[in-house]
């Protein structure tokens, strides 16, 4: 598939760079707020405008701060997002007119190659007419009159940014189309409390500073997706906030970036949780852990900074401990140990995540199923509440991703909790599923007489 030209949003902040980022993707993918500052990380995203495909970056408030600082590794993000764009959309406010700072991004743009398209946002209506006027003079040529959260002056934006984008002509996209499909990438996201070192992790697998990092907590608010390729084989990264206690969490932004981890969760294939090896396994990681096994997804846990762990074999037979009793459910799940800042185990982990995602994709054929289902049977037959028989017939699995089987038979809503258990448990270690979530459904015939 032919690579999509790469569109850079830019502007200080508060303009409307996540609106409009929303809005040519056609979906909420954004964290947008009243207050500045609320983008850091570089978001991207497939794009369509009227026909015309792009890949469309939403990047951070450019601000003049120190490289050191947080807004300064905000301001490298934005850098390194136009640099490599094919063209670069500049946002301005028309309604608060040309700031010094509005001028002082013009002047880095003009030094730079990437061709620029002038946006002035906030258009709608008659408050903006003296904002767009004063934008010829920052020297980009007609600046495009917009308003991101009304759609207006969608047409013009198209217009702009035809003579960048190269559109693909029909011999291509029919050569597009008769390429066999492959298998999709592994969907792989890195959660955990703030400060497990989630961001550095993602940036020591991708070889670049591609992710804002630093002793700040709480840094990543968006949940990034990356596409990546390891061995030869398709991964999309998913980077995200960190999550606390939800009693903790006061401020609103700081919620909605919580919504959009577990909207990852529920996107994700294999989740990776990551702990923090300085402090241990803590109740708010089981809390994660559950919350993940319970949207059915595949989890793998990593335990990262093992470079700096104090008496890492009683730290590492402690942790797994914890696990197998705070999840009993899901014993066995795969325990790593990783190094974000050295790259120690992270093929190790990668290589376990695309093995978990095969067993949580397994399928096992109704023979195979129903020979393990009699011989579980036989060894321990289900019980007889009240002197009466629940007779179980048969088990089929319904679906994958993640594994579900419905079990069929009488009386199956008396099945003690402890037999499904027993199933369940059989079901992962006899065929071949491991410590992926499997779901148990029981299901009786109808009765004809019963109205």
């Amino acid at each position: 598939m032919a690579k999509l030209p790469l569109v850079a949003i830019v502007g200080r902040p508060n303009v409307g760079k996540s609106t409009l980022f929303n809005r040519l993707v056609g979906k909420r993918l954004a964290l947008v707020d009243d207050r500045p500052g609320v983008t850091r990380d570089r978001r991207e995203g497939d794009a369509n405008l009227l026909g015309l495909d792009f890949r469309v970056i939403d990047t951070a408030g450019f601000e003049e701060d120190d490289p050191e600082t947080l807004p300064g590794r905000m301001r490298a993000q934005t850098q390194a997002a136009v640099i490599q764009a094919d063209v670069a959309l500049f946002l301005i406010d028309s309604r608060a007119g040309v700031t010094p700072l509005d001028e002082e991004i013009a002047r880095w743009l003009r030094s730079g190659d990437t061709p620029v398209i002038l946006l002035a946002n906030k258009a709608e209506g008659r408050a903006g007419e003296s904002g767009v006027l004063e934008a010829f003079g920052l020297g980009f040529g007609d600046p495009v009159p917009f308003s991101a959260e009304h759609g207006e002056g969608m047409a013009d934006l198209f217009e702009a940014l035809l003579p960048h984008i190269d559109r693909p002509d029909d011999g291509s996209e029919e050569q597009e189309e008769e390429e066999p499909a492959e298998d999709g990438p592994l969907k792989l996201a890195i959660v955990g409390r703030p400060n497990a070192g989630k961001s550095t992790l993602v940036n020591r697998m991708l070889g670049e500073e591609r992710m804002i990092t630093g002793p700040e907590a709480g840094i990543t608010r968006d949940s990034i997706s990356i596409d990546w390729e390891w061995q030869g084989r398709p991964v999309r990264l998913i980077d995200t906030a960190g999550l606390r206690r939800k009693a903790k969490v006061e401020d609103k932004l700081e919620r909605l970036s919580a919504a959009d981890t577990r909207h990852s969760i529920d996107f994700a294939e294999v989740v990776v949780l990551l702990l923090d090896a300085t402090r241990g396994l803590e109740a708010q990681d089981l809390r994660i852990a559950d919350q993940v096994l319970q949207e059915g997804r595949a989890l793998v846990i990593a335990l990262n900074k093992w470079d700096v762990a104090d008496n890492p074999p009683a730290l590492f037979q402690g942790v797994r401990a914890a696990l197998d009793e705070g999840l009993a459910q899901v014993k066995g799940l795969p325990l790593l140990t990783v190094s974000a800042f050295t790259g120690r185990g992270i093929d190790q982990l990668i290589d376990v995540a695309f093995q978990t995602r095969d067993a949580w994709s397994r399928r096992v054929s109704t023979g195979q199923l129903n020979r393990w289902f009699e011989r579980a049977i036989e060894q321990n037959p289900p019980p007889a509440p009240g002197g009466k028989r629940i007779k179980l017939r048969y088990l089929t699995q319904a679906r994958t991703r993640p594994p579900s089987f419905v079990l069929f038979g009488t009386r199956v809503d008396q099945l003690p909790e402890s037999y499904r258990r027993y199933l369940v448990n059989g079901i992962r270690r006899d065929l071949g599923f491991g410590a992926v979530p499997v779901r148990l459904t029981v299901r009786a015939p109808r009765n004809p007489f019963d109205r």
